[in-house]
């Protein structure tokens, strides 16, 4: 079945934001079943899309893409000089103090050479740095969740997802990091990438383009103390 037309958040003759579904890779992977990707699908409405950045295929949220080699390299080149902010939602396991300021992870990664492709904190890794500010969290008997605001300064592979695991929080519907019972908590990785703001590299106009992600705590009680099952439609997410 053909994949319907991507509906681009914005679209000139320089570059495109997309907004990838989660469970859809970013690039092809190996095999058959891998094939169909944001690259590809961008491709077959304009055939010069070329990939600048990636999301975890479990991550949803907004994509960045160029539209000629030269506005390929000019962007990578923001993203590596840590030009572009980047703004993710997620959805934690556990509740966390809710503030107005921002705190930080400092915490080194590299890969996680025998479980590979799984990334771990160690003091030999690479710097990598993440702030976060929660939203609001929800309680309810032995389960508590937060809803998380975060801002990588850096962009390791699965940052987000390793340095909320290691103070304690990790991501719900995690496949990779968390545990069967994490997992159980939510129908995806709560994770979204709400928001980018960088200059356009050919007019130096300032951008900043937003995705909701969904994501709600407002049931989180009802869901807990029904012990229902989680929704999948077009309602917000709820966790337990």
């Amino acid at each position: 079945m053909t994949a319907p037309p991507l509906q681009p958040i914005h679209e000139d003759a320089h570059l495109l934001v997309l907004d990838k579904p989660a469970g859809l890779l970013c690039v092809p992977g190996r095999g058959e079943d891998k094939q169909d990707c944001l690259s590809a699908r961008a491709m077959r409405q304009w055939p010069d899309a070329l990939i600048v950045h990636r999301l975890d295929m479990a991550t949803s949220g907004l994509v960045v893409m160029a539209r000629s080699l030269d506005m390929q390299r000019a962007l990578s080149a923001a993203f590596a000089d840590r030009q572009v902010r980047k703004r993710y939602e997620a959805i934690v396991d556990g509740a966390m103090p809710v503030r107005e300021d921002w705190s930080i992870i400092d915490a080194p990664l590299m890969a996680d050479w025998p479980r590979r492709p799984l990334q771990k904190t160690d003091p030999a890794g690479k710097p990598s740095l993440t702030r976060w500010r929660a939203l609001a969290s929800s309680v309810q008997g032995e389960f508590g969740a937060t809803h998380v605001l975060l801002e990588p300064e850096t962009g390791r592979s699965h940052q987000l997802r390793v340095h909320l695991l290691s103070i304690g929080h990790p991501i719900l519907g995690d496949a990779l990091y968390g545990d069967a019972a994490m997992q159980a908590r939510a129908p995806r990785l709560m994770l979204h990438a709400s928001e980018l703001a960088f200059a356009h590299p050919a007019t130096q106009q300032s951008l900043r383009f937003e995705s909701p992600s969904g994501f709600s705590l407002r049931r989180c009680e009802e869901t807990v103390a029904s012990g229902s099952s989680l929704h999948r439609g077009p309602e917000p997410y709820s966790v337990r």
